[in-house]
């Protein structure tokens, strides 16, 4: 007779922390840093917006890298790289920025 034990094996991805971006959704609220700029010393340039839309990779299209958002402050739409976003901010509603 044999018995299943679970392996002892740990994850590959045990410890590491995944990038924010990859539990973004439209809706959601999130807080965009651009990169950093080699002359400025102080990077402060960051802002808030509700995404709109969701755009997958070119290596694997199932994964959004990509997103079109609204900046809460003045209603402008632009194109962020998934590692721009620093904070996910879980929309209840799921409703676009009316601006």
């Amino acid at each position: 007779m044999s018995v299943d034990h679970l392996s002892p094996a740990i994850s590959p991805l045990e410890g590491i922390r995944l990038p924010k971006f990859l539990s973004v959704k439209a809706g959601d609220f999130v807080i965009v840093q651009a990169a950093e700029q080699v002359a400025r010393q102080v990077n402060d340039d960051w802002w808030m917006g509700q995404v709109i839309f969701c755009e997958g990779g070119a290596r694997d299209p199932r994964v959004n890298s990509m997103f079109q958002v609204a900046n809460v402050d003045d209603g402008g739409i632009f194109w962020v790289n998934g590692d721009e976003v620093t904070h996910v901010v879980r929309s209840l509603d799921g409703l676009p920025f009316n601006g």
